[in-house]
């Protein structure tokens, strides 16, 4: 089991910094037992010159306040001021290569009234490569994305993610290293964790918004896309579609930008390094790092 956490690991909690190991949460938290609460995935990087740069860290919290907001969690914190604790947590805790997790959640309430106060923590633990450094065997879900008219899609809130695990666990029991999730339509959707590319006639098409959590680093991937006058569509289409592509690839901050072997045993056609997920894969890691 991983190690998030020792005796001298601190954390930012409700505008304080506390030892993660005498910290605690009510039992009795809205959050605990409905999954009502909201979260971030960050990612800091040692720089070419050696400082910290926490990655699109102002783009995170601006999100992490949507969904608060669009969950009606109490949210009464400027971003500016979260980066600034987010960069003393990894201080005090000597991290740069680190994964970051800022997390709101409620107080006591078992009740389904609305929260009058929530609380705020910010934890971070070094991390590697989430999903490996292999391409990865994908195999397609039968679990679907839930239906936007039934959730906030657009917010990253904890209760979604019983619909990744679900979908993860069933692709490695299966064999697989990741799934694939179709949304209600049956269109491809994303990952667990991850929105998807795929690479056919020498454009990238990607999933439209709409049944997918707008990711940053997808946003990262368009503009990088832009940058290197790759072509990128985006639309709605079947998993036959990308079984009859010629390469595909995963992203998302933990995940970063990892390319896929196959998708439910069907190899894509090109080698990983003729592709155009390779050339957007190693701007993505000169950008994570770069002096900014």
């Amino acid at each position: 089991m991983a190690n998030y956490y020792n005796e001298n690991t601190i954390i930012y909690l409700d505008g304080q910094f506390v030892k993660a190991a005498e910290s605690k949460i009510d039992l009795y938290s809205q959050s605990l037992h409905y999954g009502f609460a909201v979260f971030e995935g960050i990612r800091s990087y040692r720089t070419t010159n050696g400082s910290t740069q926490i990655f699109k860290a102002k783009e995170h919290y601006d999100r992490l306040k949507h969904s608060a907001d669009s969950l009606r969690l109490p949210y009464n914190y400027q971003s500016e001021e979260l980066i600034e604790a987010t960069y003393e947590v990894l201080k005090q805790n000597n991290l740069q290569n680190a994964y970051i997790r800022p997390l709101v959640y409620g107080a006591a309430n078992m009740s389904f009234n609305l929260n009058t106060e929530a609380h705020l923590t910010i934890q971070a633990w070094e991390m590697g490569a989430f999903l490996g450094d292999k391409l990865l065997r994908i195999g397609t879900s039968t679990f679907q994305r839930p239906n936007p008219k039934g959730f906030k899609i657009t917010a990253k809130a904890s209760g979604h993610y019983v619909n990744s695990i679900l979908a993860s666990y069933e692709a490695k029991d299966r064999g697989y290293d990741e799934a694939l999730l179709t949304d209600m339509n049956g269109y491809v959707a994303e990952g667990p964790g991850a929105n998807m590319f795929f690479e056919k006639d020498g454009q990238l098409l990607t999933p439209s918004l709409g049944n997918i959590l707008p990711g940053i680093t997808r946003a990262t991937v368009l503009d990088i896309c832009k940058d290197m006058g790759i072509a990128v569509e985006e639309k709605f289409f079947t998993k036959e579609e990308v079984y009859a592509a010629d390469a595909a690839f995963f992203c998302g901050t933990a995940a970063e930008v990892i390319g896929w072997e196959s998708l439910d045993g069907i190899a894509f056609k090109k080698d990983w390094n003729d592709t155009l997920g390779k050339k957007v894969q190693d701007a993505y890691k000169a950008l994570i790092v770069a002096n900014k």
